[in-house]
């Protein structure tokens, strides 16, 4: 993964290799290890019972132990990062660095093994015996032609998968970034003529899987540092597969009239007058390392039509390796493949392509300062992309399945992809519930965007139909919403249903209605014209109370209180009950709801508990039995506070009622209510296990605590998001990226709180 644009000097570089606990790994249990029980579960005697399972069915060891997750990455350090051989030392950096690359794009464990020999048979025969430890073998930074023989032997040898990356990585990017090369040219790969610079390990794997996705072997010219590989010439088993009958002699010859070129050499190979012999649309990929073959500057010095890749990450179409290995080796280690085999390699760069071509996520322009848009530059999909991890293991398990090398095949692939996203992303699997509920519903439910001639909510708008959670309603000028579409990349004949508020046919009933409402605190006729026509969160909201939709998502322009006041304009809180902030915390571990946090600044034991009563069904709602605690700075009245007796009022409230059907105790601090061991030295206590829902004594503790979490905690934070109002209406933080708008109108249109509003219809 080469980070050629990014500046730094040795010494910080060794001072990051050094600071704390030397290297990048440590080993952190999966289980608990807090007491004698524990320890003796984890290893002697409870370790038996699995040791003995394994014996009898060794299947079981991917039950038991962390083999099914467990990748081996090795190396001996004959070709480290193009420095060539410094030894098996040498690369263990490179190796640990391989290792944390695994666990940050694919949640899979790896161990780095350096090998200190050359000798291949003896390097074969030191990994050969590793199968039983892992799921599958990285291996990395082999010199060639000896790294062709020992991935060859290890893979026959070894009932795992065996995957060299410097070959098949840079092949399976490169790749995808071709198919959608052709695809921008308007090119087919059985037509085309590609010369190749480089008869290495990376440059035969990427020529040998271009043919295989179609590539006549005729129209494949590779060279090495003597000239095109052909029929005549002296060379081993790897080289002579890709040797053609021809009457071309150099690389220059091989470029003159080919529609691509691919670089795998060495700096100043290409030259400026090979780049202009070249067909009309060349794609030219140099991805010699540090240095390019030739650089993108000289390239469009003399090409202006030229699709250009690189290996280096300052320049557009990075072709870089952590696109492929995580996902590949993902996808085969949850199908429990034999080998990565042609099937899959093909079914990942296929997979790849199709990502790019779609719209890019917010994530991914905020590390690049800019909106990526599929074409000339943009055609490979950028590391940091959060779909890679649910669309390209699917793609490579399935060819896994569909090839025959899978031991577990994958039966439903949705699901799969559901527990992917989930991995990495602690939103994912809570968002799971309320998006399946969507799909499923007979009707889908319309949700309005008031904002509509904003780039970002169009582009939520369109993603939230695209994802089939709804109907997506967009209030502004139909022409530059159609406009946007376009500067977007999307198609411009989106299928929304949009309103302009000047011209909608509703406007005068909602003036009217309006005007009911507001003429009793000091509003004009007028005045309920200019909002309706003028205000779109008034004229959505007046959408909503006429159930011309069913849900609402605002704030991208406005701060949350305009919002809000904006709202409630039209809106007020359902019968007996009142609006709500919950701020959802969510972590690999647990999910937390914590209220209120940003409408009631200093509610009173009533409030609290009422807001106990509401945010405990939202929770239920979502799947989450409630057990509620009453946050506060004290345990049980000490010490005794102002702000603890008004908590510790609120649960004597809820104490006399007969309708509370939940957990809750109070008041305590956060760590008693968040950890039942501790919780022990007060036995009366009624709140069992760990709490999942925190009422705060005021507004200001809960919105400090949950943007704290969410700044340095590491912990993911929805919201606030609104419940209470007669109909749900969710309000972003101004500037909200387009994937939060997403979550927000699902839960707009999922309504958190309904459980409550059906519980206080069913007790009225």
């Amino acid at each position: 993964m080469d980070e050629s644009s990014t500046k730094y000097t040795d010494q910080e570089a060794l001072d990051f290799h050094s600071r704390g606990k030397p290297g990048k790994l440590e080993i952190t249990p999966t289980k608990p290890m807090s007491t004698q029980r524990d320890l003796s579960l984890a290893y002697s005697p409870g370790v038996a019972a699995p040791v003995r399972a394994i014996a009898e069915d060794p299947d079981k060891a991917y039950d038991y132990t962390s083999k099914g997750n467990m990748v081996a990455v090795i190396s001996n350090g004959t070709a480290i990062l193009g420095m060539g051989d410094l030894g098996a030392l040498a690369s263990k950096p490179v190796m640990e660095g391989k290792s944390v690359l695994f666990k940050r794009f694919a949640d899979i464990d790896s161990v780095d093994i350096e090998v200190d020999t050359k000798d291949p048979e003896a390097f074969i025969n030191a990994v050969r015996y590793l199968g039983p430890a892992f799921g599958g073998i990285n291996l990395e930074d082999i010199a060639a032609p000896e790294s062709f023989m020992i991935e060859q032997r290890l893979k026959e040898l070894m009932d795992i998968p065996v995957f060299h990356d410097d070959q098949h990585g840079t092949a399976i990017i490169a790749a995808a970034g071709l198919l959608n090369a052709l695809d921008v040219t308007g090119k087919s790969i059985k037509d085309i003529k590609v010369a190749v610079s480089g008869a290495g390990s990376s440059a035969l794997s990427v020529i040998g899987l271009i043919k295989a996705m179609g590539l006549p072997h005729e129209n494949a010219f590779v060279c090495d540092s003597k000239g095109i590989l052909t029929k005549g010439r002296q060379l081993d088993q790897w080289r002579s597969a890709h040797a053609v009958e021809t009457d071309k002699k150099s690389l220059a010859d091989a470029m003159d009239g080919a529609d691509v070129v691919i670089g795998l050499s060495v700096a100043g190979a290409i030259s400026q007058s090979m780049i202009k012999s070249m067909a009309k649309n060349p794609i030219v990929f140099v991805m010699a390392n540090p240095n390019p073959e030739i650089t993108p500057e000289d390239i469009q010095a003399v090409r202006d039509d030229a699709i250009i890749a690189t290996g280096r990450s300052d320049y557009p179409n990075q072709v870089n390796n952590v696109l492929g290995f995580p996902y590949i080796f993902r996808g085969a280690l949850d199908a429990r493949a034999r080998t990565i085999n042609e099937e899959m390699k093909i079914a990942c760069a296929q997979a790849l392509a199709k990502l790019a071509r779609e719209d890019v996520p917010d994530e991914v322009a905020a590390a690049y300062g800019k909106r990526l848009k599929y074409g000339p530059g943009y055609i490979i999909p950028a590391p940091f992309d959060p779909r890679l991890i649910s669309e390209i293991p699917p793609a490579v398990a399935k060819a896994a399945v569909d090839s025959g090398v899978a031991r577990k095949p994958i039966e439903d692939f949705t699901k799969y992809k559901n527990t992917l996203a989930a991995r990495l992303d602690p939103a994912a699997s809570f968002l799971q519930r309320i998006y399946s509920s969507l799909r499923a519903a007979e009707t889908p439910k319309r949700v309005v965007f008031p904002e509509g001639e904003e780039e970002s909510v169009i582009r939520a708008a369109y993603g939230f139909q695209q994802e089939k959670l709804g109907k997506a309603i967009l209030i502004g000028r139909e022409e530059y919403i159609r406009q946007g579409l376009k500067d977007a990349g999307l198609p411009e004949d989106a299928d929304f249903e949009i309103h302009h508020s000047r011209t909608a046919k509703h406007s005068d009933l909602y003036t009217e209605y309006l005007y009911k409402r507001l003429q009793r605190k000091g509003y004009l006729h007028r005045d309920a014209v200019r909002l309706v026509n003028t205000d779109r969160n008034v004229y959505g909201a007046c959408m909503l109370a006429h159930g011309h939709a069913d849900g609402m998502v605002t704030g991208v322009t406005r701060h949350y209180d305009v919002a809000l006041s904006n709202v409630r304009l039209a809106l007020d809180s359902r019968p007996g009950e009142r609006m709500i902030g919950v701020s959802i915390i969510l972590t690999k571990n647990r999910t937390l709801f914590v209220a209120d946090t940003n409408v009631t600044e200093l509610p009173g034991p009533e409030d609290l508990a009422e807001i106990a009563m509401q945010v405990a069904h939202a929770a239920r709602h979502l799947g989450f039995p409630p057990k509620v605690a009453f946050v506060s700075y004290s345990n049980f009245g000490n010490p005794d506070t102002e702000h603890s007796r008004r908590v510790a009022g609120a649960v004597e409230i809820l104490d006399k009622r007969i309708d509370v059907d939940f957990e809750y105790e109070g008041e305590m601090t956060p760590r008693m209510a968040l950890n039942e061991n501790v919780r022990g030295i007060y036995p009366f206590s009624r709140l069992k296990g760990e709490a999942n829902v925190l009422i705060t004594p005021g507004v200001h503790s809960a919105a400090i605590s949950t943007k704290l979490l969410g700044e340095v905690g590491g912990a993911l934070v929805l919201g606030p998001v609104l419940i209470g109002l007669e109909r749900p209406v969710q309000i972003a933080q101004v500037g909200a990226p387009v994937g939060d708008l997403v979550t927000l109108a699902a839960m707009a249109a999922y309504e958190l709180d309904a459980e409550h509003r059906n519980w206080a219809e069913k007790t009225a």
